[in-house]
C-alpha cells in the first residue's frame, strides 16, 4: 500500500468514525437531562441502569464507524449502502429527541420501529458488500432491538411522562 492509499484510508476511517459520533453527538444535546429523567420513570426489572447507556453506545458508535469505512473502501457500487447508513444514523439520532428532549413516548415508540427497519436494510446491504462490515453492525442491530421493547414498555407505563 502507497503512503497514499494509506492516507485515504486512514482519513476515510476518521470520518466515518466522526460521522458516527456525531450522531451521538446530536443525541447527547437532547439527553441532557436523561439521567434525571430517566430515573424518574417507572421501568420493567429488567431495565439497565441509567449508567449502562453512554458506554454502551460508544462502543456502537466505533463499531458503526469502522463497519462504514469497510463498506466505503470496497469495490463496486456502495451508494445504496452508505445512504442507509446515513439514514439510520439520522433516525439514531431523532429517537433521542423525541424520547428524551421532547418527551413523545408514542412517536418515539413508532421512531424506534423505523430506526429498526433502516438498521436491518443497512446490515443486508452492508452484507452485500462486506460481510465483516454486517457483522460489525449486529450489535447495534440487537441493542436497538432491546431498546425498542424498553422503549415500549416505557411509554405504556408512564403515561404522565411521556
Amino acid at each position: 500500500m502507497t503512503q497514499r492509499s494509506l492516507s485515504l484510508q486512514l482519513f476515510g476511517l476518521l470520518g466515518w468514525l466522526l460521522a458516527a459520533f456525531a450522531a451521538g453527538a446530536v443525541g447527547a444535546f437532547a439527553s441532557v437531562d436523561a439521567a434525571s429523567f430517566y430515573a424518574q420513570l417507572s421501568k420493567p426489572s429488567w431495565a439497565p441502569p441509567g449508567w449502562v447507556f453512554g458506554p454502551v453506545w460508544s462502543v456502537l458508535y466505533a463499531l458503526m464507524g469502522v463497519a462504514a469505512w469497510l463498506v466505503w473502501r470496497s469495490p463496486g457500487p456502495k451508494k445504496v449502502a452508505l445512504t442507509l447508513f446515513v439514514a439510520q444514523l439520522a433516525a439514531n439520532a431523532l429517537w433521542t429527541w423525541l424520547f428524551f428532549a421532547w418527551r413523545m413516548g408514542a412517536l418515539a415508540a413508532v421512531e424506534i420501529v423505523l430506526l429498526l427497519a433502516l438498521i436491518v436494510a443497512t446490515v443486508a446491504a452492508f452484507r452485500r458488500i462486506s460481510r465483516p462490515a454486517a457483522v460489525l453492525m449486529l450489535p447495534y442491530l440487537i441493542w436497538v432491538s432491546f431498546a425498542s421493547v424498553l422503549t415500549w414498555v416505557l411509554w405504556l407505563s408512564n403515561p404522565n411522562l411521556l
